[in-house]
């Protein structure tokens, strides 16, 4: 195991490791633009030239190999001047776009202008100009004149989404990158380039001119687009969500996430949602009312029945805590062991993140107490229903339904054998046929209004955390998740006027229908259902919100194991973005 010594402090190394990967295991940042640990060195962009002694000329960290005794300087004279050479060449043609492109805010090469440029060109001739606006592909735009020609994006086509359709064509300064013209760059993985584009050459079809960053606020969670459940970070500008990032969790999507979940999971969040509880009149037309009275109302109903003529619906879309308690509701009441729940299939698992389970929960619900109807060949956990809830609803003896978020009747078949209940009620956070067909509707929180714990497909636990507000739960917990608009926002300001539903975690609705039928329960927030849960199930023994953390943990079952733990590698640009949101206070 070689020792090197990096800035006067010796380290121990990994034979075939470079000095840029030494540096990150010890948390130190070489400013680079085109080396990224997924993808192979290019060593083009000549940012993270460094000194090393016994070699005459600057070295390029990404592309050089630790050897014993290897002693490097990242901050002498000879390395600073290096690297402030390299940005005045890449600055020589950039535009000075940054009051209209979407990077700015978050560009590496804004920040390392501030930090390792002179801030004085020589350069008095006019700069070169490109084709700008240019499509790639259908989800992503490309400006040449901001490149800096760093190849990320072609090597992540090559290597990554394994289309190779982005190429380098013209030479000197005249170099631009362009696509098959018979193809495009079309792919479900595409938009990661623009995640890992370093300035803003890349744009997106779908971010484009909407917020800036400063604006905007960023929280960590979890995609709901699929049982893959990928590390996300959400950006919320005025209570609307603008945009999904990936964010690195090693155990689960590394650096990527697919197109369908960056551009599929957060308009339900947005749009068409219901706000309030309903119930419908004598009329037969849904009203709105107060949770207390449609939770008095379902309990009602729910109580003229015999226990084998009600029947209790779990989801894959729900959290674990959400099925938990529906599960406990039907044990305590109705005698019933586990419940249903329809899990929702479509196309293949594709190569390497999107899977055809489009829910997040499914193995969740499981372990919760629920079960997967038959019907639907779900492929989570060894038990199955012994009726389907198709062949239940046909037999014309369910004549009560109370079901978590979950639009299973639009399923014609469903819908059809439905029409002999007597009486539902539903949660529910979007307008769908499920929610116009209820007779009590429940306003549940989407997936980035509250807390709560999801299980992918391999088992592996995850927390989502409120990313938005709503009237009942707050969702700027602390200051790190708030943004400048947060702050300073008043009821004046039309920027600070985002819509807050009312809207309640599933649980707690759960909650509010057992307290009206008699049973006595008392949570008061999503954590103590889930302590409870680790306190009796075993696939959760020792498992708590704090243990979660941001990454996740496997169940206690050893069903998946972790990943070895490495320094998690962010851009710079992250943590600009944290720092803007740190002096948020100064920002005027």
């Amino acid at each position: 195991m070689p020792k090197i010594t990096i800035d006067g402090n010796e380290y121990d190394a990994q034979a075939g490791q470079t000095i840029i990967q030494v540096a990150l295991e010890h948390g130190m940042d070489i400013p680079h633009f085109c080396w990224h640990p997924a993808l192979t060195v290019a060593g083009n962009c000549r940012m993270c030239l460094v000194e090393v002694e016994k070699m005459p000329k600057l070295q390029i960290a990404c592309a050089t190999p630790v050897a014993e005794g290897m002693v490097v300087k990242t901050v002498s004279d000879k390395s600073i001047e290096g690297r402030e050479d390299v940005m005045e060449f890449l600055l020589i043609n950039h535009p000075l776009d940054c009051p209209i492109c979407d990077e700015a805010g978050q560009c590496k090469l804004q920040d390392y202008t501030f930090e390792h440029s002179t801030g004085v060109s020589r350069f008095v001739e006019e700069k070169v100009h490109k084709a700008k606006r240019v499509p790639l592909g259908p989800q992503v735009l490309f400006d040449a004149e901001r490149c800096i020609s760093c190849s990320r994006c072609i090597r992540f086509a090559d290597e990554i989404a394994e289309q190779p359709v982005l190429t380098f064509v013209n030479r000197g300064d005249h170099v631009t990158i362009v696509s098959n013209p018979d193809m495009g760059f079309d792919n479900n993985m595409s938009m990661n380039v623009i995640d890992i584009c370093p300035v803003g050459a890349l744009t997106s079809h779908d971010f484009r001119f909407k917020a800036r960053v400063w604006d905007m606020s960023f929280t960590e969670s979890v995609c709901p687009g699929c049982s893959r459940g990928c590390n996300i970070r959400v950006g919320v500008r005025n209570n609307v969500i603008e945009r999904l990032e990936p964010r690195n969790n090693p155990n689960v999507n590394t650096y990527w996430m697919c197109d369908h979940g960056r551009l599929t999971a957060y308009p339900p969040v947005n749009e068409d949602r219901i706000s309030g509880p309903r119930m419908k009149d004598a009329n037969g037309l849904q009203q709105p009312t107060d949770y207390d009275s449609a939770a008095r109302r379902t309990a009602q109903e729910l109580s003229k029945y015999h226990k084998e003529e009600v029947l209790i619906l779990g989801s894959a879309y729900a959290t674990v805590e959400d099925n938990y308690a529906m599960v406990k509701l039907a044990r305590e009441k109705f005698g019933k062991h586990s419940i249903p729940f329809i899990p929702h299939f479509s196309g293949q698992d594709e190569r390497l993140l999107l899977k055809a389970d489009k829910t997040p929960n499914a193995l969740g619900a499981t372990l919760a107490g629920a079960v997967a109807d038959e019907h639907y060949q779900h492929i989570h956990g060894e038990r199955t229903a012994e009726q389907t809830v198709l062949e239940l609803l046909r037999s014309r003896k369910i004549k009560a339904v109370f079901a978590l978020a979950d639009d299973f009747l639009s399923d014609p078949q469903l819908l059809e054998a439905f029409e002999d209940v007597e009486f539902f009620a539903c949660e529910a956070a979007n307008e769908s046929v499920t929610s116009r067909r209820a007779d009590v509707v429940f306003s549940t929180s989407q997936w980035a209004e509250r807390d709560g714990v999801i299980i992918n497909f391999a088992g592996w636990a995850q927390q989502l955390r409120p990313a938005v507000t709503t009237e009942y739960y707050m969702r700027g917990r602390d200051l790190l998740h708030m943004s400048r608009l947060d702050r300073f926002g008043s009821p004046y300001d039309n920027w600070a006027r985002g819509n807050k539903r009312d809207a309640r975690e599933g649980w707690r609705l759960v909650q509010l229908v057992s307290n009206e039928l008699g049973l006595d329960w008392k949570y008061l927030h999503t954590e103590n259902v889930f302590d409870e849960i680790a306190e009796l199930l075993p696939e959760f023994k020792g498992m708590s919100y704090e243990s979660l953390g941001n990454l996740g943990q496997p169940l206690a079952d050893g069903r998946v194991k972790a990943a070895p733990i490495k320094p998690i590698y962010e851009e710079v640009y992250q943590s600009s973005t944290e720092r803007i949101e740190s002096v948020g206070s100064v920002i005027l």
